[in-house]
C-alpha cells in the first residue's frame, strides 16, 4: 500500500500527504540525493532549485537535491517529521515522530531539528 500522496495544499503549492496512519517511528521516505559540490552552489542560488536543496556533507558544505518525495516535504516549525543525511547511502531518510493520520499534511522543520525556531529565508504563513 502507497504510504504518501502529493496534492496542493492551498497554502504552500504542493505537498506530501499520509496514503494511510503512520506509526511515530516509522520510516516515510527514503529520497537518494544528487550531491553537488560548494563550487557549485553559486550557480544552484541562481535557480529555482535552491528552495529545495539541502545542506550536505561533514561541514555541510555541499549540497543536496532530494530525488523522489524528499524535496516536496513543506517546512513547519510543529512538524510530524524529521529527516536524516544518510551520507552511507546518500540518501535522507525521512521518520515520523508522532503519529500520522491518513490525509494529514507530513511536514518537517527546515532547520534541520524540529525544535529550531529559527527564521527561514521565506515568510512561514
Amino acid at each position: 500500500m502507497q504510504t504518501v500522496f502529493i496534492k496542493d495544499t492551498e497554502k504552500y503549492g504542493r505537498g506530501v500527504f499520509a496514503a494511510r496512519d503512520i506509526k511515530k517511528g516509522e520510516l516515510i521516505e527514503v529520497s537518494p540525493v544528487l550531491i553537488s559540490p560548494k563550487e557549485e552552489w553559486k550557480y544552484l542560488r541562481k535557480t529555482v532549485l535552491f528552495d529545495y536543496c539541502f545542506t550536505w556533507g561533514e561541514n555541510y558544505e555541499e549540497t543536496a537535491i532530494a530525488l523522489g518525495y524528499g524535496s516536496l516535504f513543506n517546512h513547519s516549525y510543529q512538524p510530524n517529521t524529521m529527516f536524516r543525511n544518510n551520507s552511507d547511502r546518500d540518501t535522507i531518510d525521512f521518520y515520523a515522530i508522532r503519529d500520522i493520520e491518513k490525509g494529514e499534511e507530513i511536514t518537517i522543520n527546515y532547520n534541520e531539528d524540529a525544535e529550531d525556531q529559527s527564521p527561514l529565508w521565506f515568510e512561514v504563513k
